[in-house]
């Protein structure tokens, strides 16, 4: 007999049994759901509204169906249609009719979302590690080339010198932000919705504060009603995914560009990459490749529940059994795709070589105009006159460092014979200590604010 069949008397068609039923997708709840169904016993008998030899026969009896799931020995039956039906029943084949009372006063709804949320906060704490070993893995890296110098990039154009420590730096700052985020994303998750019946609350005095205290919720769903509709936490947790992905998508792409051929700044461990069925010569960035391409699921499942919720009524409706696929697909992607970054990065083959060859000293036009600006002259003068500078080097077909000092008075007096000094790289570099800059000394008090983040 179905939960819910005593008020119809028709029999289901077939395929709607099979469009109604989230078995396929939900049962990976489980622990989740006997843990809620044990806590829920327990206040049922501190309510009185079950004997302490009831209470203890439920306990008995859910431990059983919870070593059945956990030795993967559980049978799903074709009659259940979710995780919540099929603990119940099976429930009922091991104690009778005791089981019956397990569900007093307590609605799918609420029990649904109360499942959702231990789930969440499960693996919102397994994320959060796996995204500290790869911002650890990052800083080890960095740490580990902490001199070595490439060329920046803006638009994809060359454009100023920076240490590659302090380009990597850049994604352990954009990953910082996501745990900051998924900190509060873990806030908001640990309400407690179970209690809220159906929509309208419990009215057989169940005690809501014993029930968040044994199941380790930080604070009570204020209201029954949007207790039981809320998916605030889901949506949020899938833009964080996306958002997270989306931040792993553009570290995959700098180092997909800059593993190729006509860079070689970087090469990829085997262990990470694949090779053609065709040519026997390629080394295909597969690992970064899926990265990138798994930013446009994470995007597409945020997409989809927020359609799904924008246009539903108050309360419980049957549109929000569609959260838990894209939710839990994100989730397996990220378990996934975390630790293959971090080992990507940790097996990341450097070259400063090919890094030093692809610099040139258009590069260091800027520091030109800076040379020009502690010699008076305002900077939109003397960017005006470093654009001269490099069309002249550029007619001669010469780079910057070659070109005659004549030339340069010629544009502006100003230029001395000192001004050749420029044309040097890591002084450039090291010239850039602000605080957050690229300078060896500001990298290294980067690098130790990273490990203050980290502890």
């Amino acid at each position: 007999m179905k939960l819910w069949g005593s008020r119809l008397q028709k029999k289901t068609d077939s395929l709607m049994e099979r469009f109604n039923a989230s078995i396929g997708f939900d049962r990976r709840l489980w622990a989740a759901d006997i843990r809620g169904s044990m806590v829920y016993a327990q206040a049922l008998e501190r309510a009185g509204l079950i004997t302490t030899e009831e209470r203890d026969e439920l306990l008995r009896g859910l431990e059983m169906v919870q070593a059945e799931f956990a030795d993967d020995r559980f049978q799903i039956q074709p009659t259940d249609e979710d995780i919540h039906t099929a603990v119940e029943r099976r429930l009922g084949e091991l104690i009778g009719q005791v089981a019956g009372k397990l569900h007093t006063g307590r609605s799918r709804n609420d029990q649904a979302a109360t499942d959702v949320r231990l789930y969440m906060l499960d693996k919102i704490a397994s994320l959060k590690e796996a995204l500290v070993n790869l911002q650890r893995t990052i800083v080890e890296k960095a740490e580990a080339h902490i001199k070595v110098i490439m060329p920046g990039y803006t638009h994809l154009q060359p454009a100023q010198p920076v240490l590659f420590s302090h380009w990597l730096l850049s994604y352990f700052w954009m990953l910082e932000r996501d745990r900051q985020r998924l900190d509060e994303l873990e806030q908001r998750t640990s309400i407690l919705p179970l209690g809220a019946g159906a929509l309208a609350g419990h009215a057989l005095g169940i005690d809501r504060q014993f029930l968040a205290q044994q199941l380790g919720f930080a604070r009570l769903a204020e209201n029954s009603m949007d207790a039981v509709s809320d998916r605030d936490h889901i949506i949020e947790f899938l833009a964080w995914a996306a958002l997270l992905q989306v931040h792993l998508s553009r570290l995959a792409e700098d180092l997909i560009t800059w593993s190729s051929a006509e860079f070689g700044f970087v090469e990829l461990d085997d262990a990470y990459a694949t090779g053609s069925s065709l040519m026997p010569q390629k080394k295909n960035p597969d690992s970064l490749e899926l990265l990138r391409g798994k930013a446009g699921r994470l995007i597409g499942h945020l997409v989809a529940l927020l359609t799904a919720v924008k246009g539903l009524p108050s309360t419980y409706n049957k549109d929000l059994q569609e959260d838990k696929e894209p939710l839990f697909d994100a989730m397996d992607t990220l378990e996934l795709a975390l630790p293959v970054a971090a080992g990507v990065i940790a097996t990341l083959k450097v070259h400063p070589q090919r890094m030093a060859e692809a610099l040139n000293d258009g590069m260091l036009a800027t520091d030109l105009a800076d040379y020009l600006v502690q010699r008076g002259v305002p900077f939109r003068r003397s960017h005006h006159l470093v654009g001269q500078v490099v069309r002249r080097a550029l007619q001669r077909d010469v780079p910057l460092r070659e070109l005659p000092l004549d030339e340069f008075r010629e544009v502006a007096e100003k230029f001395g014979e000192d001004v050749y000094l420029v044309f040097d790289f890591r002084r450039s570099v090291e010239a850039r200590a602000s605080y957050g800059g690229t300078a060896t000394q500001a990298v290294r008090q980067q690098l130790a604010r990273t490990r203050e983040r980290l502890g």
